[in-house]
């Protein structure tokens, strides 16, 4: 075994690791987020061990429904990056296609991957676990389309990235979601947050969703301003979402780095 050969391809990991500041970002991110996460809920629950009535149905539907989040910006994000990985994105035009096509084909298309991936995991908790997240009954319509749409923005978001900043900017396709997982208050209330944390929680549609959520489970009634509050907060960002892919594109063509798209 010949160790100055093993020391050398060490080296040449050690020198890309040290050299690209991303890479050292992402190796420090998943964990903290990880232990930030885990750690509001640890907290919550330590306080509070008493505040759900049906703990494995509240925290398994909110871990459903969170998932339809992850799901519905995954696709998207998917479905985008398969254009550049396979260097196709501006063959789109050819036919040609305008970006508005593009984005409500994408959408739709993420609509059937989302389905596709959670139907299968929904049927098997009722069997398994005696949860059916049908107990929502009609507001579970409006929780999903709620969750669905701000799926789609963060989709919107990260691809707007990627016209502008190329494939470097992939990482951020899987590391967005994780990093709103704490502050969406996906398994416990917003209190639980520092303030400077509520102040931030506040902004976004997913507290008030699954504050809502929890509402349903817990007392078996609906509180229409929280799901007001998700939808107005969700068609601004969406708009955002749609006037930043535009902007990104134009600005993309202008500097002709659209051409060069792809790996």
């Amino acid at each position: 075994m010949n160790f100055n050969k093993i020391y050398g391809l060490f080296l040449r990991h050690f020198y890309l690791i040290k050299s690209s500041l991303p890479r050292i970002l992402d190796l420090i991110y998943w964990p903290t987020i990880q232990i930030i996460l885990w750690g509001f809920i640890s907290k919550f629950f330590s306080i509070h061990s008493d505040y759900y009535s049906n703990t494995l149905g509240v925290i398994l539907t909110c871990a459903i429904l969170y998932d339809i989040l992850f799901r519905s910006s995954i696709s998207f994000n998917m479905l985008f990056l398969e254009e550049i990985w396979s260097r196709n994105f501006t063959n789109l035009f050819i036919a040609p296609l305008k970006l508005k096509e593009i984005i409500v084909s994408l959408i739709f298309t993420a609509l059937i991957r989302t389905l596709i991936g959670l139907v299968p995991a929904i049927m098997l908790t009722s069997p398994l676990f005696g949860v059916s997240i049908l107990k929502l009954g009609l507001p579970l319509l409006f929780l999903f389309i709620s969750l669905y749409l701000f799926g789609i923005t963060l989709g919107l978001f990260v691809s707007s990235g990627l016209i502008r900043f190329g494939p470097s900017f992939e990482n951020i396709a899987w590391s967005s979601l994780f990093l709103l997982a704490p502050l969406g208050c996906i398994y416990y209330p917003i209190e639980i947050l520092p303030d400077f944390f509520q102040f931030i929680a506040k902004c976004l549609p997913l507290v008030y969703i699954f504050d809502e959520t929890r509402n349903i489970l817990l007392n078996g009634s609906i509180d229409y301003v929280n799901l007001k509050q998700a939808y107005l907060l969700n068609l601004l960002y969406l708009l955002i979402g749609i006037v930043l892919f535009y902007l990104s594109f134009l600005r993309a063509r202008i500097k002709g780095t659209l051409i060069n798209m792809g790996e």
